[in-house]
């Protein structure tokens, strides 16, 4: 089903076979994390300029000595960066800032390293954050997840830092991408930062935490109310989740935005999706939209090596295109 708002004046996002297996952020996932940096230039070396770079972001949203030294210093955001090798960096090029998917997730090559191959072909540079609370830095990062807080911040200096460091990156056309809970933080980020981007794609995006957490498990609600994170259940503190949720800023929408979700997903559900969709019809957005029917795949229907997958993210890509304008 296509649809348009009219016009204007977890884990993938829960514990499932796509999380990340070491979710408590233990030296494992450190080991892996080292191993999945190579494979992202084995992978890419041959289409891109790929790095790793550290920048510094807010500080840590909780903090249980403020007086320590050094309590209030920036939290250190590590991130990567892609570039094609084609490109031609005498003249302005657009840039997409990516939102990797999971809670405790991670910018991980086996998801996502066929997407970025697809988006140096077409002459995107990209950065992507591996944002607080990602696995693959230890505890300590692992429990400075601030879910739908800053870590948006996280995702939003990741496109300051780009467009500082590389001069020929047009800040005019910079996108943004995400699936799952990074979709969620796409819509965040085009919500308080309307001027900063010039399109946005979010799929199937985590929507409504209140709504979300009613109908997940008790697992994936305890990532929320363990106490280094929100530290209270939606019962005890609705607003807090409230605040936490796109559905709850959808008046801020200024930013050209696509949104697919599919019948069947079994992390997000399309009822989710189908209420954000809603809200910001009912608001007078204009924004466009697709409703996939039981795509084979279910929440990484158009993240698969598939026909209709790739079919997908070619609607994508067009149109992102559309107020990028890649290789030109």
């Amino acid at each position: 089903m296509f649809g348009q708002g009219p016009p204007a004046a977890t884990p993938q996002g829960s514990p499932g076979p796509q999380a990340n297996p070491f979710q408590q952020g233990n030296s494992s996932d450190q080991v892996l994390k080292a191993l999945d940096d190579l494979e992202w230039r084995l992978k890419l070396s041959d289409i891109a300029d790929v790095d790793k770079v550290a920048y510094a972001s807010l500080p840590p949203a909780h903090n249980p000595n403020p007086n320590a030294p050094g309590a209030g210093n920036p939290l250190i955001i590590h991130a990567y960066t892609f570039i094609p090798k084609k490109l031609d960096r005498s003249k302005k090029q657009p840039l997409l800032v990516l939102a990797h998917q999971g809670v405790h997730g991670n910018v991980n090559s086996t998801e996502l390293g066929h997407i970025m191959r697809e988006l140096m072909e077409q002459g995107y540079s990209v950065i992507a954050p591996d944002y607080r609370g990602s696995t693959g830095y230890g505890q300590g990062f692992y429990q400075q997840i601030d879910y739908g807080g800053r870590e948006v911040d996280d995702v939003f200096n990741a496109r300051q830092w780009m467009l500082e460091t590389y001069t020929f990156l047009d800040p005019k056309r910079v996108g943004m991408i995400g699936w799952s809970h990074g979709g969620l933080i796409t819509l965040m980020n085009i919500f308080q930062h309307p001027d900063a981007y010039a399109v946005a794609y979010a799929g199937v995006p985590v929507s409504d935490l209140v709504l979300r957490l009613g109908y997940e498990n008790e697992a994936y609600r305890a990532l929320y109310s363990a106490p280094y994170h929100i530290g209270k259940t939606v019962r005890e503190d609705m607003k807090e989740y409230e605040r936490r949720s796109p559905i709850t800023w959808v008046s801020k929408l200024q930013t050209p935005l696509l949104i697919h979700t599919n019948t069947n997903d079994e992390d997000v559900n399309v009822l989710e999706v189908e209420r954000l969709i809603t809200a910001l019809k009912a608001e007078g957005k204009q924004f466009q939209y697709k409703i996939y029917e039981n795509a084979p795949g279910g929440h990484m229907f158009n993240r698969l090596d598939t026909r209709l997958a790739r079919e997908s993210r070619q609607e994508i890509y067009q149109f992102l295109a559309k107020y990028l304008h890649p290789g030109t």
